[in-house]
């Protein structure tokens, strides 16, 4: 074979080659990726700038969605792609996803404001994932814990619980400190000879005042200590609690140095004089406003009871 025939045979050959090429790059299949961006609730995000890219070819095609949010990206051979989609205003979202040339792949992509949201594999069918907090709805503000605030909440929650238990159990012995009060006063009316009160008498009194100061001030206490919450506004009920918590609190110290002057008195055989005379009445007041409060804040979880009955 001469040099002239030799070129003649190549040209004829490269011709045929040249024919074969597009039905060459028919044979692979060409994949089109659609789907629609939207942000947390659900709303389309217009002028999205979406691509899909093959890390191991380097293969790379992008699309901008439209004002309904959707988007198409065409061309793309059997392969795994990475979806980036970015938009001002919204964190980049990423998402892995592997096109096999079979069906009609969808890929719904969203976006977060301000918080990038986690990758995670993407359904190669029409078939849709469980929903995100973000896709039901939720801010990323709500989504985010504070356990600071939260361990404040809880300790809170469980001195006032204290509180609230110590303070039923405050209100036994200070009723029966009032019942058993006219029993250690001394006694004569209309001329009669005044009858001193027993010694027992006095002791039983005296020791369900100390019983009472001793747990009203546990009670306080828990009230007192309980970590405050910044941001909460006290209302309704709660504030009738705490303005009558001026009236019993104060009566609680009153009433205890009162009697030990009253006991004192008795106990040297003088009728009850003076400041101690009012004894009675102070520790009368302060039952009252005691059981006041606790009515306050019982009284309208009674009538939401009744409510939903």
């Amino acid at each position: 074979m001469n040099l002239q025939t030799g070129k003649i045979f190549f040209r004829a050959g490269a011709f045929l080659v040249f024919l074969w090429l597009p039905g060459l790059s028919a044979a692979q299949p060409s994949i089109v990726l659609t789907g629609n961006v939207h942000n947390e609730v659900g709303k389309p995000v217009a002028h999205a700038h979406v691509e899909a890219r093959n890390p191991k070819t380097g293969q790379s095609v992008s699309a901008t969605s439209g004002s309904d949010g959707s988007y198409s990206l065409s061309g793309l051979a059997p392969g795994t792609y990475i979806v980036t989609a970015t938009a001002s205003g919204f964190a980049e979202r990423q998402v892995e996803v592997t096109l096999t040339g079979s069906g009609k792949p969808t890929l719904n992509l969203s976006m977060a404001r301000g918080r990038q949201l986690p990758s995670a594999p993407a359904p190669q069918s029409p078939t849709p994932s469980l929903p995100s907090l973000e896709d039901l709805g939720f801010s990323p503000q709500q989504t985010q814990a504070n356990p600071q605030l939260q361990a404040r909440l809880d300790k809170r929650t469980q001195m006032l619980k204290m509180h609230q238990k110590l303070g039923l159990i405050t209100a036994a012995p200070m009723v029966a400190d009032l019942i058993t009060g006219p029993m250690a006063k001394a006694k004569g009316r209309n001329g009669e000879p005044i009858t001193e009160p027993t010694q027992a008498n006095l002791d039983l009194h005296a020791a369900l005042g100390s019983s009472t100061a001793a747990l009203y001030g546990a009670t306080a206490y828990f009230a007192i200590f309980a970590p405050k919450v910044p941001g909460v506004h006290k209302r309704g009920a709660i504030r009738m609690h705490e303005w009558l918590a001026f009236v019993h609190g104060p009566g609680m110290i009153a009433t205890p140095i009162l009697g030990a002057m009253a006991f004192k008195q008795e106990q040297d055989g003088e009728k009850v004089h003076g400041a101690a005379s009012y004894h009675g009445t102070a520790a009368t007041v302060t039952v009252l406003a005691y059981g006041a409060s606790i009515v306050a804040v019982a009284w309208p979880i009674h009538l939401k009871f009744w409510e939903k009955k």
